[in-house]
């Protein structure tokens, strides 16, 4: 097993069909084919089903994609830290941000680590605090923002902002800053959200069951993306922190009102694992990101934002 052959089977396993991989990867189609049947023979499981429509990962191929990630994620931070090293702090850092936060805090953190540190490879992953948290546990991120709630004796955290929840609408809806919802007054109001065990689900879920309330939730959706467009559509108000559709609050295509009786917030942590070393080139990005959070709540871009960390 060499890394061509890690490399090739990853872009069969990403696009589905060996000629599109081969074009990919600037081979030629045969070439390709004969990485994976090596691969095959030194794992000992044919790693793909043949079927007229593309390649097809067979239960030894879903098994292998994971570790193989890993193995090539580990030799780009290696050729990104050792050629960084001659231009001082150098090497590649993937930090995983939410949905919610990604708008915000990506392009200024790109930003200054380009003027900071041009020798740090940055690659941001989205994820949900969920999927992150097992990132961060695997090794396929070296930091990430989750929700307070997430526990592990993997991680440390860092409390850096709490946030409330709002109730988010059509502009229709006509909601106010200044003209609390209480969760009784959403009773009959058919509800996007998203299913659990996702955060602001368990969140909306705990806050109900301590009021008695019972919602009435018309679709379910884990992307944020979709979330908003069926709110769009019409189809229903949702429950999401501010900052996650900040532009559109601003620009008066949603409206919002903050949650009352009970009050809702969400706390957003950093997190770094402990079971491995965090490189000084990773915690340059940290330090970044984190004065990029803060600048956010500070210029108030992080809508309704309040700063926890020091």
């Amino acid at each position: 097993m060499d890394f061509k052959q890690l490399r090739a089977f990853l872009t069969v396993a990403e696009t589905g069909n060996v000629t599109r991989a081969a074009e990919v990867l600037h081979l030629v189609q045969p070439a390709v084919s004969r990485q994976i049947m090596l691969l095959e023979e030194d794992i000992g499981s044919p790693l793909f089903e043949r079927e007229r429509h593309g390649m097809v990962l067979t239960d030894a191929g879903r098994a292998l994609v994971g570790y193989a990630r890993r193995a090539m994620l580990e030799l780009d931070r290696a050729r990104a830290e050792i050629k960084g090293a001659t231009a001082g702090i150098g090497g590649l850092v993937t930090l995983g941000l939410l949905p919610s936060t990604i708008d915000t805090l990506a392009s200024p953190l790109v930003s200054a680590l380009a003027t900071n540190y041009p020798g740090i490879r940055i690659r941001i992953a989205m994820g949900y605090a969920g999927t992150l948290l097992r990132w961060l546990q695997s090794g396929e991120i070296d930091a990430g923002l989750l929700y307070g709630a997430e526990r592990s004796s993997e991680i440390q955290t860092r409390p850096l902002i709490e946030e409330p929840l709002w109730v988010i609408g059509p502009k229709e809806a006509k909601l106010r800053r200044n003209k609390p919802m209480s969760l009784g007054q959403l009773v009959g109001e058919p509800l996007v959200l998203p299913s659990a065990p996702h955060g602001i689900r368990t969140l909306v879920d705990h806050a109900c069951a301590v009021s008695n309330v019972e919602l009435t939730v018309s679709a379910e959706t884990n992307a944020l993306s979709v979330q908003r467009s069926l709110v769009l559509g019409g189809h229903g108000l949702t429950i999401l922190p501010p900052i996650a559709v900040a532009d559109d609050l601003r620009t008066g295509q949603l409206s919002g009102a903050p949650l009352a009786e009970p009050a809702i917030t969400r706390t957003i942590v950093l997190a770094l694992p402990t079971q491995r070393p965090t490189g000084p080139h990773v915690r340059c990005a940290v330090d970044l990101l984190v004065a990029g959070a803060r600048n956010a709540v500070e210029a108030g871009a992080w809508l309704e934002g309040r700063w926890l960390g020091a």
